[in-house]
């Protein structure tokens, strides 16, 4: 069987954690600051983790 290769945009938005759970960033913080509040700007800065249905789909797709 072939190997696989890395899908590059995924490789770029998504990092493997020590315990091997994917790490994410959040949607929603990129631009049109002035209508958010304070609190969820600060909430989307930190990290998140991909869903538990979604692991072995990324997995394949970073090639893990």
């Amino acid at each position: 069987m072939p190997k696989l290769k890395t899908r590059k945009g995924v490789a770029k938005r998504f990092k493997v954690t020590g315990k091997g759970k994917l790490k994410r960033s959040h949607a929603y913080a990129g631009h049109i600051f002035t209508k958010k509040s304070t609190k969820l700007k600060r909430g989307l800065r930190k990290s998140g983790l991909v869903n538990k249905a979604d692991v072995p789909r990324m997995k394949r797709m970073l090639g893990i």
